[in-house]
């Protein structure tokens, strides 16, 4: 008898933890304020620079992310400081523009972009590691995968190495946070512009 209450205790117990997580998970999946779907999951990767503060996190308003542009410092020479990328701007499917924190150095370059209704999915990051003596750049371009298999190549600078590719957002890219480093005062002259940057997969 005793082992008969213990193995109905034991279900009720599972179907009640099973009922608390589908209803955490259905409570938890807010809409963000200002936008019309559900942010779903991050993407990143692991060779982001070190330096800098993370900025706002900014969706697409609709839809998806179909193309994108950068803003770069080009090589400014052994006497001066380089910080190469300093921007992310996505081109979302309904014609807005988004970017997140942007460094000060630089101009937008031209945007690249996926074919039809193909969107960007997956991203790597090429970074430079931190100089002992020399100047210190941090992320200097970006590659993105087209939902068509298509490789969008950034118009950085040819700096550092490429890490390995992130992890896919099946239904599109539509939001991202980057990671800058400031403008510096007197007490560290080498800055680095944008160091990571952290993109949001989201579902309709």
């Amino acid at each position: 008898m005793q082992a008969g209450f213990s193995i109905i205790g034991s279900l009720v117990l599972l179907l009640l933890s099973c009922y608390l997580w589908d209803a955490e998970a259905i409570c938890c999946k807010r809409k963000v304020k200002g936008y019309n779907w559900y942010p779903f999951s991050v993407i990143s990767v692991r060779n982001g620079g070190r330096w800098g503060q993370w900025g706002p996190r900014h969706y697409c308003p609709k839809g998806y992310a179909i193309s994108f542009s950068l803003k770069v410092q080009p090589f400014q020479g052994i006497l001066y400081d380089d910080t190469s990328l300093n921007g992310i701007r996505l081109h979302c499917s309904d014609g807005s523009l988004v970017t997140s924190a942007v460094g000060t150095k630089g101009r937008w370059t031209r945007a690249k972009s996926c074919r039809g209704r193909d969107f960007m999915q997956s991203f790597r990051l090429r970074v430079s590691k931190p100089q002992l003596l020399g100047d210190d750049t941090a992320a200097n371009n970006i590659q993105f995968k087209c939902s068509n298999g298509a490789q969008l190549d950034g118009n950085g600078l040819p700096l550092g190495q490429y890490g390995k590719w992130s992890k896919s957002c099946k239904r599109g890219i539509c939001g991202l946070q980057t990671k800058v480093d400031k403008p510096k005062g007197l007490g560290r002259l080498d800055g680095t512009g944008l160091n990571d940057v952290r993109f949001f997969c989201c579902k309709n």
